[in-house]
């Protein structure tokens, strides 16, 4: 049996972070209240002095971790490779900056720090050895639409082989296992005026494995608004889902994964009344994660393409979780 600990990415609250409606402590304050007993920070967003961490935000952290009872457990890392408008940056140039990272996530405490695909393979087998110094595990996000069979994630499991680490490893994100077309995309289009009709036409294109090039001429031809274009463009991108008959084949690339896996990202897009994910199956995930060897935290991640703040989905999504994972 997994020892599964919930958590939140303060990320979830972005939206009212960026409208100046939560303080950093607020958002630490929703995590807790929302029954997280642990938070990532993404670095970049809520670290004044990112890359580096002040003394006086170190204590704001600890004066919340003493106020509400929880703190960070994971670090959000950059990997920005696009930084400069010239070029992109190079291996050491990028290696030098998830340094920059792993020193921000030691002195905050996190255990585990996420990292993002943009830090090639051969960077991230550099990192081994600055990760075990900092006592930190990494791991790289298998984020949608990679799965972990993907050849880019492939490629990373074997520099992890290769080198023996146990320092390096993944955050496996629930939205490869999308079965349904993005909720929140599909409502704007309706919203901008895109009939059903065309929305459906468009999702059976992507489940019959047409190109988005082809899908796109045929929802066109069948008179759809040219509003369709935003959600399509999802279904095969960051957003896409796949044939529920695929699932099975999906749970067994989670489920080999496992043993590599330093955190999860239980992410949502849409928590309806009754507490059910709408494209992201949790009824079969979760379980699965429960019934492995996984030891670590499942940060819930809420995208909030509707703009509407995350703070009552996030109370739906940990509320979800407990009931699944029976934790209530």
């Amino acid at each position: 049996m997994g020892n599964i600990k919930l958590g939140v990415t303060l990320f979830c609250y972005g939206t009212e972070y960026a409208r100046f409606q939560y303080s950093f402590e607020d958002c630490v304050r929703q995590a807790a209240e929302a029954g997280a007993t642990g938070y990532e920070i993404v670095g970049s967003q809520m670290v004044p002095s990112y890359p580096n961490v002040s003394d006086e935000f170190l204590g704001l952290v600890e004066a919340c971790r003493v106020k509400y009872g929880i703190g960070p457990v994971g670090y959000g890392a950059n990997n920005d490779k696009g930084m400069r408008h010239d070029r992109n940056l190079t291996d050491d140039e990028m290696l030098a900056d998830a340094i920059l990272d792993l020193k921000a996530a030691n002195k905050l405490g996190c255990k585990v720090m996420r990292v993002q695909y943009m830090l090639s393979p051969a960077a991230f087998a550099r990192l081994a050895p600055y990760a075990e110094m900092y006592d930190v595990r990494c791991g790289i996000e298998i984020h949608n639409p990679a799965t972990p069979s993907s050849p880019e994630i492939q490629a990373y499991l074997d520099v992890i082989r290769q080198t023996g680490s146990k320092y390096l490893g993944f955050v496996p994100d629930f939205g490869f296992l999308s079965v349904a077309p993005n909720r929140p995309m599909w409502l704007k289009a309706l919203e901008a005026g895109v009939k059903e009709e065309h929305l459906e036409l468009a999702a059976r294109c992507r489940r019959e494995g047409l190109s988005q090039a082809e899908a796109t001429e045929k929802v066109m031809a069948a008179g759809a608004s040219p509003a369709i274009m935003t959600a399509l463009s999802g279904m095969y991108g960051f957003v896409q889902f796949h044939d529920r008959k695929d699932l099975p084949a999906l749970l067994q690339e989670l489920r080999d994964i496992i043993p590599y896996s330093f955190e999860m990202h239980g992410k949502f897009h849409y928590i309806d009344d009754a507490g059910n994910e709408a494209s992201i199956p949790y009824d079969e995930i979760l379980p699965l994660v429960r019934d492995s060897d996984f030891d670590g935290y499942l940060i819930c991640e809420y995208e909030d393409e509707l703009y509407c703040g995350g703070t009552e989905f996030t109370r739906r999504q940990v509320a979800m979780e407990k009931r699944i994972l029976g934790l209530e």
